[in-house]
Formats: structure tokens, C-alpha cells, sequence
């Protein structure tokens, strides 16, 4: 549906890239218009009819105002995502849609100004005073019990790697002082912070990533006198923090998102680097996901370091050099040379060759064009290829000398997960920052390595693979009463099942008819279902049915001692059902 929707942005308008990230942040308020039925009603002949007027009063503008072609096809893109996604649309439905919306709106070719507030049609029914949106701000999520089970489900995945390694777990506020964040090397992220200032008068922000809260928990540890962390070196902490960014919001990338960080702080050799990387490869593993899919791109800032010094880069220009060399993907060759040129003061010709050794694929061709030669920064990052072929990871790891990370507190190795497809954007990112707790105040240098995971981007790159799991809802029992004699008693099963370290869920009414306790069972993804009724409670005992084992149906149901619930495994264990089979069998030939 992309292709269809971003083929016709080509054909018809050729230009306007600069709409698509507008297109995407209209998507949801068109989508929010479909309602199911609405959904089942189209077919071929009523698309047009039907879904390009509900998307034009969706995004409060008219057809003719909508369509920079760009927007309107990213638009129609996003929307018949959504839409196959939340409304169950099948494939064939949902290019058809994208199609209709795009040809439709690419045919007015009238644009709309970037920036330029979009008015409301003519007739169209105002919000009713005191109303309120039931949406989420935007760029943000609600998390209903099934995304909940997703997440859960991924960061189980993040703290199992973590742990194996033997980091330990860590957290900090949500809110920072703004100072933290502003270290003037023009990096994006001080132009993104949701930054206010508080009833106390101070200047706070929701905090944008985790490193900086990092050195500054690691300097309360640090002895004020010798500059000594006190502390076991080294600190190897993990953390998933949600972070907050005032961006452009995409698929893989919202305002807020959690994320995973691994650090290592202490550690001044490449192994950390190799460390990290193989935390990076043993998470992707435990995911389904294998190197021909994503690889891991690597660099060193100390290289570039050594290339720009010789460029005759002054050290203070270095950190805000990687960053302008950073925006290489986004604003082409031309641009970065243009901003070495006029920001940081480099000849034109100076420009042209820093930009052109980023382009290398390989350290030996980036050491000829750089003219580094076989400096100790390049046999720094043989030994980091070296460790990884030892530590059987070498597949996942390439060079690429134009990843430098957006940061500009990193100072050694950098590296880039990414999507072998070109799918997706940098699926995680991370790297070496010495000095960046000698920015806070540290007497001493502090070596320090870590990474960073996007949870949006992961579950954006597990769907794009077909290996992201179902999250159906579960519970190991319900409990079910058969009048209302005995809902008491059943509450007390319930008890006694959960002190045995069950969940469970007691059906709210009455189950006189079998079969509404049977569906509202399967209903809640039971594994087995108790029944309380008069005749077993009379003789101590409560029936209770295994719904979801493959055992022969007769073994299933067992009457329990009321006083043995604790043990109730031990009745449907593999042993007991084998005795009772064994039984049966003897029973049979006698």
C-alpha cells in the first residue's frame, strides 16, 4: 500500500519529500474516523464515495487544501495500515484504499504550505464546548491490557540479556534539569526536550535519554577529594526508561518511548565495546531475528579524530564536527560540506575529503582515503573485529566510517543496529563516552561505554520479520459456582488456588448451565475451569477440568480434595494421568 500511495507521489507531483512526515501525523486523525463498520461496508465500487469523504472531514481540510500529493499519498499510506491492522482490512482492501485516497487527492494539486495552519471545512460540526478528546497527545500511546502484554513480553526479553551478562538494574526521574541536557555542540536534542519551568522557578525537562541521569548518578559515587568512584569498577548497569522527544513523529519513532540502555563505566579497553555488541546480538537472537536480517554498522570517533586533526580541525570543533557528519543520511554530501565549511571553518577542499572518506566500507580503504595509515586508533578497531570473530558475532558486525552517532559526548567506538531491508530506521545505537562525566564536574576522566534500544522500532522490526509472538490473555483457573448457595465456597477455592500460586478468575454469576462457564472460560484463556457445586462440596471434594491439555478426554475432569487444592498439579502431572491410563487398561482386560 506504500508503494502504491509513494508510486503516485513520483507520477504525479515528483517532488514535496518534505510532506511526508505531515502526511503521517494527519494518518491517525483519519483513521479514528473509520468505524468498523464503515470498514466492512467498502467494496471496490464504494471506496471513492465513501472513505475519501470521511479523510477529508477527518483531517478538517477540503480535497483540493489536503493535496500537496505527497502529504495526501503518505496519508492514504498510513491510513490503510492502520486500518488493516486495528479493523482486520485484508490486503487487497487496503491498496485499493490507499490508491482511492491518493489518486484522489494528487489530482486536485493544490498544496498546502508547510507550517501553514490547516482551517476547517465549511459546515463542519464543531467540537461541543466542554468536550473532551478521548485521544492521547500526539506522538504518544495508550496501552490497553494486550499492548501491555506485548510490552511486558519485551522487556522480559531486554532484562533476561541484561542479567545474563550481570548488569544490574537502575532508575532515575522522569525529570531533569535542562542544564543536564545542554552541552552546545548543536546537537538536535536540546532543540526536542519538553522543557518548562517549574512553580519553583526551575528549569526542568522530561528527560530525553538516560545517559546524562547515568553520570550523574555515577558522580554521587565519586569521592569528592581523590575523584575515585566508590564503587566495584566495573559499574555495569541497565536500565528502560521512558524518554521524551518533541519530534516529528514516524513509523518507529513517537514523542515518547522506552528504552533500553546497557552501560558499562570503568572499563578502558575495546572489550567492553565487544561486551556490549554481544549483548546487542544474543537480544536480537532471543527474538528470532539472525544477521542476514539486521547487521551491526561500527566505527571510532577516534579514527575520525585522527582524520580531522590532521584535516587541521581544532579539538574543540570535534564534537560538533561528528555532529554536523551525522546528518550525512539527512541532508546529502553537499549540505554537511556547506556546514564544515561555515560553522566549523574548514577549507571547501578539507570538506570534500572528511566527507568522502565517510564513505568507505571498509577500515583499510578508510585509513588509504583519510591517509591515517595503520595508526593505534585503526589497530583499535582490528581488535574490536578480532574479539568479535572470537566471540562468534563477526557476522552481524561491517564497517562504516559515516556512522558517527548524533551525540556529541561520544568519543571512541560508535555503532548502529540496522535493517538489512532498508525498511526501518537505526534500530539501536550506541558507543564510547570518556569525558562526558568530566562535562558534569569529574575530576577524572571516566571511561564509559553503553547502547541504547528503541522499543518502538524493535516492535516495528519483529512485525516487519513475521516474528513478533501473540499476547493472548490467560489465566490458570476459573472458578465457577453453581447457584448462589455456593459463591462463597467458590470465593474460597479461589483463595486457596491463589495462596497455591495460581491466577485465577471466579466467574461473577452463576453457572447453573455448563456451558456459559465453558465459554466465558475459553472467553479469558483458562487452562482449567473448578466447578463448586453441591453434591462434590458435600463430600469434600471440587470437580475441576483441564481445558487445554492433550490428554485423553476421560483423564481430563478430576475431583480434588478441598484440603489438597495446594497439590493440584500433582492431579493432572504426567505421572497420575500415566497411572490412571494404566489402570484403565487393566480394568478393560479383566
Amino acid at each position: 500500500s506504500q508503494a502504491i500511495a509513494l508510486a503516485g507521489v513520483a507520477a504525479v507531483a515528483g517532488t514535496a519529500s518534505d510532506m511526508v512526515p505531515r502526511g503521517f501525523a494527519l494518518a491517525p486523525q483519519v483513521f479514528r474516523r473509520l468505524s468498523l463498520s464503515q470498514a466492512n461496508a467498502l467494496s471496490p465500487g464504494q471506496h471513492s464515495s465513501r472513505l475519501v469523504p470521511i479523510a477529508e472531514s477527518s483531517v478538517g481540510v477540503s480535497a483540493a487544501c489536503l493535496s500537496s500529493a505527497a502529504a495526501a499519498a503518505v496519508v492514504a499510506s498510513a491510513v490503510a495500515r492502520q486500518s488493516s491492522k486495528r479493523l482486520g482490512i485484508g490486503s487487497v482492501q487496503r491498496q485499493r484504499i490507499a490508491g482511492v485516497l491518493a489518486c484522489r487527492s494528487a489530482a486536485t494539486q493544490a498544496p498546502v504550505e508547510e507550517g501553514e495552519p490547516q482551517k476547517k471545512k465549511e459546515g463542519e460540526k464543531k467540537k461541543k464546548e466542554g468536550e473532551i478528546s478521548l485521544d492521547p497527545p500526539s506522538g504518544t500511546r495508550d496501552f490497553f491490557p494486550e499492548e501491555m502484554r506485548q510490552q511486558r513480553w519485551l522487556f522480559d526479553k531486554f532484562r533476561e540479556v541484561a542479567t545474563s551478562y550481570n548488569f544490574q538494574e537502575y532508575d532515575a526521574p522522569v525529570l531533569e534539569k535542562v542544564e543536564l541536557y545542554e552541552r552546545k555542540a548543536g546537537e538536535e536534542i536540546t532543540e526536542q526536550m519538553y522543557n518548562f519551568i517549574d512553580k519553583e522557578g526551575a528549569k526542568v525537562t522530561l528527560r530525553p535519554e538516560m545517559t546524562p541521569s547515568l553520570a550523574r548518578m555515577v558522580l554521587q559515587l565519586m569521592r569528592s577529594e581523590t575523584g575515585d568512584i566508590a564503587a566495584t569498577l566495573p559499574l555495569k548497569w541497565y536500565s528502560i526508561p521512558q524518554c521524551w522527544r518533541f519530534e516529528t513523529t514516524q513509523r518507529g519513532r513517537k514523542r515518547e518511548h522506552y528504552q533500553w540502555n546497557m552501560d558499562m563505566v570503568g572499563v578502558q579497553g575495546i572489550v567492553a565495546e565487544a561486551e556490549l555488541l554481544s549483548a546487542v546480538v544474543a537480544f536480537f537472537e532471543s527474538v528470532g531475528i539472525t544477521s542476514k536480517e539486521v547487521g551491526l554498522k561500527v566505527n571510532s570517533r577516534k579514527v575520525l579524530g585522527a582524520v580531522l586533526e590532521k584535516a587541521g580541525v581544532p579539538g574543540a570543533k570535534f564534537a560538533e564536527t561528528c555532529v554536523i557528519i551525522d546528518k550525512l543520511d539527512k541532508i546529502g554530501a553537499e549540505a554537511v560540506e556547506k556546514e564544515l565549511t561555515q560553522k566549523v571553518g574548514l577549507a571547501a577542499e578539507v570538506g570534500r575529503r572528511i566527507v568522502q572518506a565517510t564513505t568507505a566500507k571498509t577500515l583499510e580503504e578508510f585509513a588509504e582515503l583519510a591517509g591515517v595509515g595503520e595508526s593505534e586508533e585503526v589497530q583499535e578497531m582490528r581488535k574490536l573485529f578480532e574479539l568479535a570473530e572470537d566471540y562468534g558475532i563477526a557476522d552481524w558486525l561491517q564497517f562504516d566510517a559515516s556512522v558517527v552517532r548524533g551525540l556529541a559526548y561520544y568519543t571512541g567506538v560508535v555503532f548502529e543496529g540496522f535493517d538489512k531491508a532498508g525498511v526501518l530506521r537505526a534500530i539501536c545505537g550506541g558507543g564510547r563516552y570518556d569525558r562526558l562525566l568530566s562535562l558534569y564536574g569529574s575530576k577524572k576522566e571516566v571511561p564509559c561505554v553503553g547502547f541504547g534500544f528503541g522499543d518502538c522500532v524493535i516492535i516495528e522490526l519483529l512485525k516487519e520479520k513475521k516474528v513478533l509472538p501473540e499476547f493472548p490473555a490467560t489465566v490458570d483457573y476459573v472458578v465457577a459456582a453453581y447457584n448462589e448457595e455456593m459463591l462463597g465456597k467458590a470465593m474460597r477455592v479461589a483463595r486457596l488456588l491463589r495462596q497455591a500460586g495460581k491466577s485465577v478468575d471466579v466467574l461473577p454469576e452463576v453457572a447453573k448451565k455448563v456451558k456459559k462457564a465453558f465459554k466465558y472460560a475459553d472467553r479469558v484463556g483458562a487452562e482449567r475451569i473448578a466447578f463448586v457445586a453441591p453434591d462434590e462440596w458435600d463430600n469434600g471434594l471440587v470437580r475441576i477440568k483441564d481445558l487445554r491439555s492433550d490428554i485423553a478426554e476421560d483423564l481430563k475432569q478430576q475431583d480434588v480434595p478441598i484440603g489438597d487444592l495446594a497439590n493440584i498439579d500433582r492431579y493432572f502431572s504426567k505421572g497420575q494421568v500415566a497411572k490412571a491410563e494404566a489402570a484403565a487398561g487393566e480394568a478393560a482386560t479383566s
